[in-house]
């Protein structure tokens, strides 16, 4: 796994992460937003490439609270494979090496049955985000 700043992705890094999510959030799961939230610029970008292409991504930001890290953005384009597992497993680990107690993301309902398996419980009701029903879930660390 690959982790780095904002400002230590190269240009190369950068524009083939962006090209992996407009490919899975825009057009595989057709959500219509603006993708580049500004978000990017304070987060810890972690991922993985093969061949040149990013194969799996999640961004880590600053939570709610200080004792916390929240996650988003996280795509694996290869599934059941263990990906998933090892990309928040490296997140998680960034996050215990910082003095955080807790990872938080708004996890799509579809995803919620993975999240489960990886540790993380649901922290609030079902709500809509880019169009899709969403359910904000923790991993206490």
């Amino acid at each position: 796994m690959i982790i780095k700043t904002f400002e230590e992705l190269t240009v190369h890094e950068l524009y083939n992460i962006l090209k992996a999510r407009s490919e899975v959030f825009m057009m595989e799961l057709n959500i219509r937003y603006l993708d580049m939230d500004d978000i990017d610029y304070d987060a810890i970008h972690i991922f993985e490439t093969y061949n040149d292409h990013v194969t799996s991504y999640l961004r880590m930001y600053k939570g709610e609270d200080k004792d916390s890290y929240k996650i988003g953005r996280v795509l694996v384009r290869y599934r059941k494979r263990g990906a998933g597992k090892l990309l928040i497993t490296c997140a998680e680990d960034y996050a215990r090496q910082r003095g955080k107690t807790k990872l938080i993301c708004d996890a799509q309902i579809r995803s919620r049955g993975f999240y489960e398996k990886i540790g993380f419980t649901a922290i609030s009701s079902t709500f809509i985000e880019a169009g899709i029903p969403h359910i904000k879930m923790e991993k206490k660390l």
